[in-house]
């Protein structure tokens, strides 16, 4: 299946992805230091980003945020790329400063087509998806 957004931050990966249902803030709800999800509201919490392909709806909370994800490159547990259906301002910004490919304009139907496990394709550059 072949799901086509919006290319924000380019780039091209093959990974694994991780699928939130819920918003993500990456200050104070993912650790930098290790990239796992400490937010014990997410459905997430106690999973690690690190090099999945990380899908949820928007992210929330503080613009400090966008420097964690930069962190969390620099630290080599950053998420391999972020798929969004509405990417908001602090997450563009951490995926710029990080080099993280970034995708949005996913509806939540689509969305709901990705399960955690699944093995995809994500071209950035021309805001494709493929689940294989």
């Amino acid at each position: 299946m072949i799901l086509k957004g919006r290319s924000i931050c380019k780039g091209k990966v093959e990974g694994i992805a991780l699928v939130s249902k819920t918003p993500i803030s990456f200050y104070g709800g993912v650790d930098a230091k290790t990239g796992r999800v400490i937010e014990k509201n997410n459905e997430l919490f106690g999973e690690t980003v690190t090099d999945k392909i990380l899908f949820f709806p928007y992210g929330k909370g503080s613009t400090v945020g966008s420097y964690v994800l930069y962190q969390m490159a620099k630290n080599k547990v950053a998420p391999k790329a972020i798929v969004n259906v509405e990417t908001e301002p602090i997450i563009v910004a951490g995926c710029i400063l990080a080099d993280i490919p970034l995708i949005d304009g996913i509806s939540e139907n689509e969305m709901g087509k990705i399960k955690s496990g699944d093995k995809i394709k994500l071209d950035a550059d021309n805001g494709v998806i493929e689940i294989l």
